[in-house]
């Protein structure tokens, strides 16, 4: 009963310190969502050997989608014309980063994570882009016809209206509407379940890992870096809820450069994404995505420690300081209104891991949503 409580009590004072952060966060991504012009992406992610890379791996850092999610929408960006560069550089950053998991990462960690954690996404990203551009035949398929259809309600396809025209088909005050809905319906939906059970496990950690097992093994140094990769890359983990499990290990002793690794190749790499990657791209640019994922995240992971050693910023003495600005009451409102706004979504998944079962299908995919016509084993919405 007594680790019961703790667990709870840990796992309250994290979601309370993140609360109004992700608020905040998911607010952003609907905004994005409601806002950002279709043709504009499919314009400048089409084409060119490095210029679309860079594009594509700074276009992913602010979405907030997991690894299942953004399959299908890399291979509809392949569809377009992307080149294989530009679609494995947003399958990357993409799911590292976006702007709810750089609000929690400000919340829970600090403000120098915040920044190199992106940083660190779009630097790999980036690498693997090139890379596979680099090795490859430089062959570029025919682009298809791009899917630039409103993505507030369909009212066009993007091809029969001019952008001009589309501009006026909705008011601002329209698209912000739009834009909350998405944010507190769609999205947070598909992050609840994880995000909470994030929570759960980093109030587990809290309670049951002893601080002295953390500093001795992962502590730093290149064996820590390499325990964290291969703890990371089988399992399955969005950035938003990777971020508390980060804060715990952090706070227990765990050096912030391995937790970084974490952070990295846990949400960009699991089994599943690692099976649908080689279906759209192929084995070498499988082999490309998995080695520069494992490569730039241990490097990537050694820099940050030199950086906090070099300032002399202590990990575990500044994690969380960024929930000091935030009122008590102000915190303590948020954590219960994103209980409420998870009431549904969890309801939703319990009484869909039951109805699965009762079924002999299968589902590549772990959202539960319609697959995608043309896309193996993609799903119409993120997880």
């Amino acid at each position: 009963m007594e680790l019961m409580e703790t667990v709870v009590l840990g796992s309250w004072e994290l979601l309370r310190e993140s609360s109004v952060y992700i608020l905040f966060g998911i607010l952003v991504a609907g905004m994005l969502r409601a806002f950002l012009d279709p043709a504009m992406v499919a314009r400048h992610l089409g084409t060119g050997r490095f210029a679309s890379v860079f594009k594509a791996a700074l276009f992913g850092i602010p979405i907030p989608m997991c690894s299942c999610g953004v399959i299908p929408a890399a291979a509809s960006l392949k569809k377009q014309g992307a080149n294989n560069g530009a679609t494995m550089a947003f399958l990357i950053s993409t799911p590292e980063s976006g702007v709810d998991s750089i609000a929690v990462t400000y919340a829970l960690l600090d403000p120098l994570m915040t920044v190199f954690r992106p940083v660190a996404a779009f630097i790999t990203a980036a690498a693997a882009g090139i890379t596979e551009n680099i090795l490859g035949r430089g062959k570029q398929e025919q682009a298809l016809v791009p899917d630039l259809s409103c993505p507030i309600d369909n009212c066009c396809n993007g091809a029969e209206c001019s952008p001009a025209d589309h501009a006026n088909h909705h008011s601002p005050s329209e698209k912000i509407s739009f834009g909350m809905r998405y944010a507190f319906g769609e999205l947070w939906e598909d992050l609840a379940l994880w995000f909470l059970a994030g929570i759960l496990l980093a109030g587990l950690i809290q309670a049951l890992i002893p601080a002295r097992l953390m500093s001795e093994y992962l502590g730093g140094g290149l064996w820590s870096m390499l325990i964290m990769l291969i703890a990371g890359i089988p399992m399955y983990i969005c950035a938003t809820a990777s971020t508390p499990i980060a804060a715990a290990l952090i706070l227990k002793g765990m050096s912030p450069g391995a937790a970084l690794v974490f952070l990295l190749a846990g949400p960009a790499t699991n089994i599943a994404s690692l099976t649908m990657v080689l279906k759209i791209l192929g084995k070498r640019a499988t082999l490309i995505y998995l080695g520069i994922i494992a490569v730039c995240s241990v490097l990537l992971g050694i820099t940050l420690d030199q950086v906090y050693s070099l300032w002399g910023i202590s990990a575990q003495a500044v994690a969380g300081s960024a929930g000091e600005f935030i009122p008590v009451w102000a915190q303590t409102a948020g954590a219960m209104v994103l209980l409420a706004l998870s009431i549904k979504p969890v309801l939703h998944a319990v009484r869909s891991r039951f109805v699965r079962k009762g079924h002999n299908h299968s589902d590549s995919c772990s959202c539960s949503a319609r697959p995608i016509q043309d896309t193996p084993g993609g799903c119409d919405k993120t997880c």
